[in-house]
């Protein structure tokens, strides 16, 4: 089996305090899973905060170094790109989607300049011209049912939360990754478009054949949208497996009682 992410026996450890209150957080603890280059699918990392899993995500991106373990993406070691070149192609492979779609954009800012400029950052070669550049930012937004025509010129409060956020998963997929990190992204999200989003990332599964890994402490779009599923507690993997196994019939007691916390007709 072709691996497109393998992660081994990761942990992450925090130093906090100073030389008299020093001590260590395990903020992540021991944790592995996998993703099948061959068979795209949503991996939902769930738990409350706290539970470790936006590290998790954060080491997958690179941005943190474990300190045991290690992120083989595409068979190359996370932690080892140190270059820039290194890290930008990479970032074209691996490109994260975040919780606030208002924090990601400058209000100063219009919307279409950070979509130029991800296209010119990473669109190489003949691919560089300003007809392409905006032929490939049009593509991108009509995948998450927006157009250029539509976010040209405009700021980010002249754009719904939900229309921000389809803008912000577009950006995502101008380099045409492999695969999505989502660290919470429907949270800041009105509950009546929550499931559009959701719904989205399933439609680019299909699509466009991107994996993709949803963060989120909501079990209810967890259970909705994932292929599998890992619930963390404290920096552990206390559960795992397929979605709709685990989460009709949870066993460990933490995964019980974030199902009984949840107020859905969904989970019978």
């Amino acid at each position: 089996m072709s691996l497109i992410l393998d992660v081994d026996h990761v942990g992450k450890t925090f130093v906090q305090g100073g030389l008299l209150s020093r001590r260590e957080v395990e903020a992540v603890r021991d944790v592995s899973f996998s993703l099948d280059a061959e068979r795209p699918e949503i991996l939902s990392v769930v738990g409350e905060s706290g539970s470790g899993k936006s590290t998790l995500a954060a080491m997958v991106l690179g941005r943190l170094v474990p300190t045991r373990g290690r992120i083989l993406f595409e068979g190359g070691d996370v932690a080892a790109i140190r270059s820039r070149a290194g890290r930008r192609a990479f970032m074209a492979r691996v490109q994260p989607v975040l919780q606030n779609p208002f924090e990601a954009f400058n209000p100063l800012k219009r919307v279409d300049r950070y979509l130029f400029a991800t296209a010119a950052n990473f669109v190489v070669g003949g691919g560089r011209t300003r007809a392409a550049i905006e032929e490939r930012v049009d593509r991108a937004l009509v995948e998450v049912g927006l157009t250029l025509a539509e976010v040209r010129g405009r700021f980010p409060h002249e754009l719904s939360g939900g229309q921000l956020q389809r803008t912000a998963i577009a950006r995502a997929l101008i380099p045409e990754p492999r695969l999505l990190v989502a660290d919470e992204p429907v949270s800041m999200v009105d509950a009546s478009l929550r499931m559009a989003i959701v719904n989205l990332f399933g439609a680019l599964r299909d699509r466009l054949g991107l994996s993709i890994i949803y963060i989120t402490h909501d079990l209810a779009t967890a259970y909705y949208i994932s292929d599998r599923i890992l619930i963390m507690r404290k920096g552990e993997v206390v559960e795992r497996g397929a979605a709709r196994a685990v989460l009709d019939n949870p066993q460990h007691p933490y995964s019980i009682a974030l199902k009984q916390a949840v107020l859905t007709p969904d989970f019978g």
